[in-house]
């Protein structure tokens, strides 16, 4: 039996199962969570609701990555570039899941904002494909840079007895440098300001309103 090709409205049924999955769902990860079998150390309150603030906050930042890789994909020019971009992108899903456990563990919840956040970067991963291949890898270049800077942020102001957390985000921060230099290698194009400086502002903008809801 062989598959037929996929017309538009099959892609964009596609595009929204994924959007449900991501937002919604409980994707399979992977590879196994980083944190593997470390004890879970109890953290007094303020603690707790700090380190569930930061794993909610990256845990919409994975949101936005699934959203921004699947924009970009859906509208990538070579073959090579699009099959580079849902790779990562399935990385990242091992990142969403982890993150989901961990702010169950810390008997938190998701950014109420999720639906929004993916509408939105979705939008913004598909606008940069359409500049073109080298574009849409620089921009996967500067949104990995900047999410490795947040990632350093969080592990300097994360409790310290908090780590099953911390081998989630080193292990994150791992992945995202080489996202980052896998795709400067492939040919990506640095991006003129003011859009570093834009995606700087709205990453600010998300962080700032997921830490709390």
């Amino acid at each position: 039996m062989t598959m037929r090709d996929l017309n538009t409205l099959d892609r964009m049924l596609i595009e929204a199962q994924h959007a449900l999955d991501s937002v919604f769902g409980s994707p399979t990860p992977m590879r196994a969570n980083p944190a593997g079998d470390e004890s879970d150390i109890v953290l007094d309150e303020a603690e707790r609701k700090h380190a569930a603030g930061l794993m909610r906050i990256n845990h919409a930042g994975e949101i936005c990555a699934q959203a921004l890789y699947s924009g970009q994909a859906a509208v990538a020019r070579d073959d090579k570039t699009r099959a580079d971009l849902l790779a990562a992108a399935a990385e990242e899903t091992d990142h969403l899941v982890w993150c989901a456990e961990r702010l169950r563990e810390l008997d938190s919840r998701p950014s109420l904002f999720n639906p929004l956040w993916y509408a939105g970067s979705y939008a913004i991963g598909t606008l940069a494909g359409l500049r073109g291949d080298g574009w849409n890898l620089g921009f996967v270049v500067e949104t990995e840079r900047q999410v490795e800077a947040h990632l350093e942020e969080h592990l300097q102001t994360l409790p310290q007895a908090d780590i099953r957390s911390r081998k989630i985000l080193e292990t994150m921060k791992a992945d995202e440098a080489r996202h980052a230099d896998h795709a400067q290698a492939q040919g990506a194009r640095a991006l003129p300001q003011p859009i570093p400086a834009l995606m700087a502002a709205a990453s600010k903008l998300m962080k700032t309103i997921a830490y709390r809801a």
